[in-house]
């Protein structure tokens, strides 16, 4: 049990009772010190009333601000940073029974077991690392969530620190499939992996070493998932091997997407990747705290971004280092630059291009990498602080004139962001980039059960039409971001107004449908939203569905209907264009005989005509709520109608046939 009331700390005449940001109270079993490793059990209380109020010592025992409560195995973590007198801690949630995990959620991060308190080390701005990891998600991609709090251990006042999430395998996390020590044969020892190049100061062994083009075998490459003494010689092996393959074709500047870089890494994660750690100018990217992470049939991705205190014009001067320049390029720095790949990614000219044209789109106004935006972002995370900042200073002495510190962060960015937009060459090449007309239209999130098909996961599938006229090259084209993994491989096609079904089982989908899907997709679709991006190999995005399983959206959650475009014509990625179709009905069809339907003029003061693409029997005009208006029989492939009757509004025009039933929205105005 935690004692019950008043760990009070005296900070040369203040009194510590209160705050603006969460309390966390950490007693140890015993009052143990807290060690290196292995960890000490203990107990842990945060104390968080909610956004915008003030926490009390004394809330430690009001259970309605009480956010955990609970059991902890504690230690310190870092290498450099354990030379200072204020340590950064690792800790897990666990159970009573001080063995079992438990997945917690600790101020509304999702839940999981395992956690870091951030010292905030080396760093008198005591912001770099959060503002940072703020934009790597600002931007679109996953950094680890964090919530400042003021941290007391044993009745000791430890100061101000960062709760952070570790960075593991987990779906709200890094978003892989875990590889388990079985997984040494394809397709499940492609993933899923997170490795990265560091020092060794954890423990943890070399896996292997990569040479960068100022020094030879100087970049540590360590397994972090599996972890090292769980990866096999396979596992090892074949990770490896995707590293070197990467490192040959960029020695060669091979660009071709069935066989150069963009067919092996997710080139948007490796642009946002450089991006964060040189805006930041991060003394450490590339060599030391950088991660990488592989999905299991899927390209290579770098990030999540990590340990960014040396940026943002800050260095360890005390040891004579000022490498954070704001007129330097990391990557070639002369000094710490990572494997020879960064600086052959940068000369190539292609990929320099969308590297440009991404710093393009975030540095306008009103985007992330702004002066202005990052002025807005840093006074917000200053003032959050601001009063926590007198009380770490009273503690540990180490900070000086924050406001100093802050001034000279905000001098430095007015000098790096132009270096960076006049250093890094030109987009023209790459800014109007024509992307194929390839739509979702099919989308089976959650699929009802049956006695012949009782596995729902097996049941999924989503189906992409060609909505033009010509062929369209599949090579290349992928689904992006992390979650669902399928690449179409090299010289395959797809015709004009035909349609292709990814399936989540292959076999599954054609014993129920009777044909086969073009190809089977890794991970499964989420039961409640998921966003879908389908890109081309460089990243452009083709198209973007995010869906939801509640209102707007039509129902589809296990009731033995899935999502189907009404028109390829519409935004696929508004509810509206979406209607509920009865798998035992709607038809799912030989996607080499599927039809496009095309209204116009759309929208329409009354006259419309209608092209199907195959014969249709029936047409008939409903409302949103399915009442029908107008009905025709028509055994035609095109036909005319005159509907200047209709109330202006939105309609629905379902062309039917014995083989098919099709629809489409049309809006009269």
């Amino acid at each position: 049990m935690l004692p019950a009331l008043f760990f009070i700390l005296s900070l040369n005449a203040q009194v510590f009772t209160d705050s603006n940001l969460p309390i966390i109270i950490i007693t140890t079993d015993n009052s143990a010190a807290i060690p290196d490793e292995p960890g000490v059990f203990g107990d842990m209380k945060i104390l968080f009333r909610g956004p915008g109020q003030r926490n009390y010592v004394t809330d430690q025992d009001s259970l309605q601000f009480i956010n955990y409560n609970g059991r902890i195995d504690i230690e310190i973590r870092g290498s450099y940073s354990q030379v200072f007198p204020k340590k950064a801690y690792g800790f897990t949630t666990v159970m009573s029974d001080n063995i079992t995990e438990n997945n917690v959620s600790l101020l509304g991060m999702p839940s999981e077991n395992d956690w870091i308190l951030n010292g905030l080390s080396s760093d008198p701005s005591l912001i770099r690392d959060y503002i940072s990891y703020n934009l790597s998600r600002q931007i679109g991609e996953y950094a680890t969530r964090t919530s400042y709090c003021e941290v007391m251990i044993n009745g000791d006042y430890r100061g101000l620190y960062i709760l952070e999430e570790k960075i593991k395998p987990d779906k709200n996390r890094v978003n892989i499939v875990k590889v388990d020590t079985a997984n040494n044969s394809l397709p499940e020892l492609s993933g899923g992996y997170i490795t990265k190049t560091d020092k060794t100061t954890g423990g943890d062994p070399i896996a292997w070493y990569m040479s960068s083009y100022i020094g030879f075998n100087d970049n540590q490459f360590i397994h972090h998932w599996p972890k090292p003494e769980d990866v096999s010689i396979q596992q090892n092996n074949y990770i490896k091997s995707v590293f070197l393959g990467l490192q040959s074709v960029c020695t060669v500047g091979n660009s071709s997407i069935s066989t150069g870089f963009p067919s092996i890494i997710d080139i948007p994660s490796f642009v946002d990747f450089i991006l964060i750690n040189e805006i930041a100018s991060n003394a450490d990217a590339y060599m030391y705290s950088t991660f990488y992470h592989k999905d299991r049939n899927g390209k290579l991705r770098a990030g999540p971004v990590w340990d960014l205190n040396l940026t943002y014009g800050n260095d360890l001067f005390s040891y004579g280092f000022d490498r954070s320049k704001p007129d330097v390029w990391q990557f070639s720095n002369g000094s710490l630059e990572g494997p020879k790949y960064y600086r052959d990614l940068f000369n190539n000219v292609l990929f320099k291009c969308y590297l440009s044209r991404r710093w393009n789109e975030l540095s306008q106004t009103g985007q992330p990498f702004h002066l202005v935006s990052l002025g807005n972002l840093i006074d917000t995370t200053v003032a959050l602080i601001s009063e926590a900042v007198v009380r770490e200073n009273a503690r540990w002495g180490t900070i000086g004139n924050h406001q100093a510190a802050i001034s000279s962060l905000k001098a430095w960015l007015n000098l790096r962001i132009p270096w960076i937009t006049n250093h890094i060459g030109s987009y023209s090449a790459c800014q109007n980039i024509s992307t194929p007309p390839l739509v979702i239209s099919r989308i089976n999130y959650h699929p009802g059960t049956s006695i012949a098909f009782p596995d729902e996961v097996k049941l999924e599938f989503i189906e992409i039409t060609n909505a033009g006229t010509a062929t369209i090259d599949l090579t290349g084209i992928y689904f992006g971001g992390t979650g669902l993994v399928y690449q179409f491989p090299a010289g395959s096609s797809l015709l004009g107004g035909n349609a292709v079904f990814l399936a989540s089982d292959a076999t599954t989908f054609q014993n129920k449908y009777g044909m086969a899907p073009f190809g089977q997709f890794t991970r499964n679709l989420s039961n409640s939203n998921q966003n879908l991006l389908l890109f081309d190999a460089f990243g452009n995005e083709i198209d973007h569905v995010h869906y939801f399983d509640v209102l707007p959206w039509p129902d589809t959650d296990g009731n033995g209907k899935f999502l189907q475009l009404i028109s390829v014509s519409l935004d696929n990625n508004l509810a509206s264009s979406w209607i509920a179709a009865d798998e035992n009905t709607a038809g799912i069809g030989d996607p080499a005989n599927y039809s496009l339907v095309h209204l116009y003029p759309n929208p329409t003061t009354g006259k419309l005509q209608i092209n199907a693409g195959k014969i249709m029997e029936t047409i008939s005009i409903t409302d949103l709520q399915g009442k029908v208006l107008e009905m025709y029989e028509v055994n035609e492939k095109e036909f005319s109608v005159d509907i200047s009757q209709l109330p202006d509004g939105i309609y629905f025009v379902k062309l039917s046939s014995s083989q098919e039933t099709s629809f489409a929205k049309l809006i009269k105005n």
